[in-house]
């Protein structure tokens, strides 16, 4: 089932999500209706907050749209390591129809448990690094426009309040 995606600038966006202490059929129906919706919008990413679900929960698609689906769940996500740094134009969507440059680490190694409850290690870098930061930056309550200029957030905050006066 396609989930509605929270939107800024719904409360839930700035709110930590509670760690996942058990796996169960709930979780697993979550994580199928995740996956469907972020592939419908599309995305690269999505943490449950962003459809309302406050649990460290973030499943993520990196594979090039030709080739075979890639879906990665990780429940409890941690960065436990990470290292240089790039800038990446990116976007969100809960953040429609804005994009910015963001500073991000390079390479990341990630650890939490996959669907079934067992441990995982993850390593990346380049945009699979800045999916995973972006996606656990949502579950601790950030947007990526918390991480650009005042100015650039400025610009965005007013051009959605025209957009909101205009409805």
């Amino acid at each position: 089932m396609i989930l509605p995606i929270c939107r800024f600038p719904d409360s839930v966006l700035k709110t930590r999500a509670a760690e996942v202490t058990e796996i169960n059929g709930d979780l697993q129906t979550l994580i199928d209706n995740m996956a469907a919706t972020m592939y419908a919008a599309p995305g690269l990413g999505l943490a449950a907050n962003q459809v309302g679900v406050l649990r460290r929960v973030i499943v993520f698609d990196v594979s090039q749209k030709e080739g075979p689906r890639d879906l990665q769940v990780i429940i409890n996500p941690c960065i436990t390591a990470c290292e240089g740094e790039l800038v990446y134009n990116e976007g969100c969507l809960s953040v429609p129809d804005f994009n910015a440059e963001v500073r991000r680490h390079a390479r990341v190694c990630v650890t939490g448990l996959d669907r079934h409850g067992k441990p995982v290690s993850i390593e990346a870098e380049g945009l699979k690094a800045v999916v995973l930061q972006h996606e656990i930056d949502h579950l601790d309550g950030i947007l990526f426009i918390d991480r650009i200029s005042r100015l650039k957030r400025g610009l965005y905050l007013r051009r959605l309040k025209k957009q909101a006066a205009g409805r």
